[in-house]
């Protein structure tokens, strides 16, 4: 497919959404015309788009997401595709409820684009962007049970100090979780702007340097915490894999170490027990070129495999 055609330029445009590694998607994929591909995280549908304009007529893809939002958003860019398009809201790891009700025992391949989308970073009342101010939510499916605030508001300080260490990779973790417990003892930390200011007050002098600012990893923590990242990842890569027919192959995005490290374990006990043959000895990541015109790309990771 090329990748450059005018309609998914368009698109892009559109819906104010640039997809990840667009070229490496499409040739590790290698999408089989007429059939039967699962989107797992389907977004605004940059790469559902992609896959579709693949499949021809034919074909068919099981559209995944979470996100009412990104799903109704994903739904008014590929009306065109709607009789080949089965939009799905649920989360990826109930992969097997999900094709067994629509009659669908094996695929051809799968794509799992990981973290959170530019559509829920840039909703400040989501919760998830460190620059803007709103709710503390983070909650990917709105109607989840729990949000952030709960968390942040109510954990012990161990459980506080484990999620920051464990999902932030944050070494001042133990002092970010104390200045958690003092404020929140005064008041509670309601907002993305509260718990900015809460981890900034952790951080010892002469931290201005940073890249990045200091609550960073802090959200990244409690995004992964909410949402139970790492857990559906487990359960729902480990179901996909047996789902796929022989030569059927799975691609997925990560953005952070955490992710890339269960994908890359998954994708070793499958190939040493002989279910798949790795296709990337190492993860692909984006060009300089992609880099540069979308920095969301820049600490994406991309696996691929095959199941023999």
């Amino acid at each position: 497919m090329d990748i450059n055609d005018k309609n998914s330029t368009r698109g892009e445009a559109l819906f104010g959404h640039v997809s990840v590694m667009p070229k490496e998607v499409c040739e590790f994929l290698s999408v089989t015309p007429g059939g039967v591909y699962v989107d797992g995280t389907l977004g605004l549908g940059g790469h559902a788009e992609m896959i579709l304009k693949s499949l021809g007529g034919s074909g068919r893809l099981i559209a995944i997401d979470q996100d009412l939002g990104a799903l109704d958003q994903a739904q008014k860019r590929l009306v065109d595709y709607k009789d080949r398009c089965v939009f799905v809201h649920d989360n990826f790891k109930n992969i097997d409820a999900i094709l067994n009700a629509r009659g669908e025992q094996t695929i051809d391949g799968a794509l799992l684009d990981l973290g959170v989308s530019s559509y829920q970073l840039d909703e400040a009342l989501r919760g998830f962007s460190i620059k803007g101010d709103g709710p503390l939510d983070m909650r990917m499916n709105s109607q989840g049970p729990v949000s952030a605030y709960e968390l942040v508001n109510s954990l012990p300080e161990a459980e506080l100090e484990r999620i920051i260490r464990e999902y932030g990779e944050d070494r001042f973790s133990k002092r970010i979780a104390k200045s958690i417990c003092y404020h929140r003892a005064i008041a509670p930390i309601a907002t993305t702007e509260d718990l900015r200011r809460v981890v900034s007050k952790a951080m010892p002098p002469g931290r201005a340097w940073q890249k990045i600012h200091p609550a960073t990893r802090t959200f990244q923590a409690f995004r992964i915490a909410v949402n139970q990242e790492l857990d559906v990842l487990n359960i729902g890569l480990r179901a996909l894999i047996p789902r796929l027919k022989r030569g059927g192959r799975i691609v997925v995005i990560s953005f952070h170490s955490l992710e890339d490290r269960i994908v890359k374990n998954i994708f070793k006990e499958e190939a040493l027990a002989g279910h798949l043959q790795i296709l990337t000895k190492k993860p692909l990541t984006p060009s300089d070129e992609e880099a540069q015109g979308n920095p969301r790309s820049r600490s994406a990771k991309l696996r691929a495999a095959e199941r023999n």
